[in-house]
């Protein structure tokens, strides 16, 4: 993902920082702990495709 996206990317509910993570592509919020996924090179920045931080990885939400 490119550095520039993420500059100006914001959580859709608090608007604070999100953090890349690259191995499991996903924007995390750490204030809301939530993880938002990258599918396809694409961020989905819906609460409902979100994953509580503390759900394992495989169940986010599929679109």
């Amino acid at each position: 993902m490119e550095s520039r996206l993420l500059d100006i990317l914001v959580c859709p509910l608090c608007k604070g920082r999100l953090e890349f993570l690259r191995a499991q592509d996903e924007l995390v919020c750490h204030a809301d702990r939530l993880a938002f996924p990258v599918r396809d090179g694409i961020p989905v920045m819906l609460e409902s495709a979100a994953r509580p931080l503390d759900a394992p990885a495989d169940t986010a939400h599929a679109s």
